[in-house]
């Protein structure tokens, strides 16, 4: 046993020789606002002795079974708890003007831990222009008192900084949700929690926004989602000006937003990135952004040692073909004969190739594929771009041509629709 434990012992074997008579009162320790709280916060301690003879007590503090240093009040505040503070209150209490003594109080745990920020997304991070999205924060172990603001991740490497949202107020109990999302709204975002002196800041979280027609295409060779190791792979922005004024940036699974060519990730020669060989921790989201800060084109790439899916860079349009395959570096041929998945469930098992004829909304997801010998590729998303503004255009042109063949279409309508309207009238 150990000696800082004697106190509480003596005072346990006092109580049981004692030669009073009378049954001593059993103390209640309360703990406010919570047993379990976060470092920073205020927490109060209570010692509540009832017994109807004694007015006053003078009380001792006990923790972990030892003698604490609190005052000999009924009431121990820590103005900002530590984790040095947790452990195991009782309390016990003496008369001030008398002899009476009480009992020892149960003990009662004081758990201290640090907060964290949790950020995530809902429904996802990959948005079409007009998408809703909610991003949610959410402090572990505790849902009360906390008051959230909300950031961008702004600027390279690592002087990354934080800039407030001109809107953040408006996410104050915990979600900021966008009912239409537009390409403004790309970007890396953070939020911070506060709950009287402690505020903690939460992890990054990604939003990427893709436009119906962006004025610049990313252009990846080889041409898929998925690399292997040790290869060379090149990213180029071209518009149709053919102009050199793009960047080509990235934000990695690490949270480094990074230029091309601030870095030695990559060299960049007028809009065309190269990065000569790749390494896992290339693997991230890469755009093209003009001298005025716009960004286009945003590109999940993933860099992986082992299976990789064939999958396409960009979305892929409703009604086109979709193909996919499975690759291993390590053997010659590379391609293999392998099990493909949706969103986790297996569609189709033991091909070269999986081919979706005609790609529809349903499609959209996240795809892999396994293999029983040489294992399973990361997952890939896949998203699926409506035709709404193709129909509507032909749609007009037909109607224009239609028109244009036959001038006196409208005036003929017009003139049995007055017509009609001439002969449904009677006399007065």
């Amino acid at each position: 046993m150990e000696f800082r434990q004697l106190p509480l012992l003596l005072l346990l074997i006092s109580n049981i020789h004692s030669g009073h008579t009378e049954e001593r009162p059993k103390p209640n320790v309360t703990i406010k606002p919570d047993h379990h709280v976060f470092r920073g916060d205020s927490v109060t301690l209570r010692c509540d002795i009832y017994d109807e003879g004694v007015t006053s007590w003078r009380y001792n503090w006990y923790k972990d079974g030892s003698t604490s240093v609190f005052s000999d009040r009924q009431e121990h505040t820590f103005s900002s708890v530590t984790e040095s503070d947790a452990g195991k209150y009782s309390c016990n209490g003496t008369e001030t003007e008398g002899s009476r003594r009480s009992n020892i109080s149960d003990e009662v745990t004081l758990t201290v831990s640090v907060p964290r920020a949790v950020l995530s997304v809902s429904p996802q991070k990959w948005l079409t222009e007009g998408d809703p999205v909610t991003l949610i924060c959410e402090v572990n172990g505790s849902s009360t008192g906390w008051t959230f603001s909300w950031f961008t991740v702004t600027g390279p490497g690592i002087g990354n900084h934080y800039e407030l949202l001109s809107d953040s107020s408006r996410g104050a109990g915990g979600k900021y949700t966008v009912s239409s999302a537009d390409l403004n709204h790309t970007g890396v975002y953070v939020c911070r929690a506060e709950r009287d002196k402690t505020a903690v800041y939460s992890n990054t979280q990604p939003l990427w926004v893709t436009g119906v027609s962006p004025p610049v295409s990313l252009i990846i060779s080889p041409s898929r989602t998925q690399h292997f190791t040790s290869v060379s792979l090149s990213l180029s922005c071209e518009d149709q000006s053919n102009s050199d004024g793009w960047t080509v940036r990235r934000y990695t699974d690490s949270g480094r937003l990074e230029d091309c060519s601030s870095l030695r990730w990559g060299s960049q020669t007028g809009s065309t990135c190269t990065i000569r060989a790749t390494v896992p921790s290339d693997t991230g989201v890469y755009w093209c952004q003009s001298e005025s800060g716009e960004t286009y084109q945003h590109v999940n790439i993933t860099v992986h040692i082992g299976v990789i899916l064939e999958s396409p860079v960009h979305p892929v349009t409703e009604g086109d073909n979709l193909t996919l395959r499975c690759f291993y570096p390590y053997i010659s041929p590379p391609k293999l004969r392998a099990d493909f998945y949706k969103d986790g469930s297996l569609i189709q098992s033991q091909t070269t190739e999986m081919i979706i004829p005609t790609v529809s909304k349903s499609h959209e997801g996240f795809y892999s594929c396994k293999h029983p010998e040489t294992g399973e590729s990361p997952k890939s998303w896949i998203s699926v771009r409506g035709c709404h503004s193709d129909s509507q255009i032909s749609v007009l042109h037909i109607l224009s041509s239609a028109l244009a063949a036959c001038p006196y279409l409208i005036v003929t309508v017009v003139l049995i629709y007055k017509c009609c309207k001439m002969r449904g009238k009677t006399p007065e």
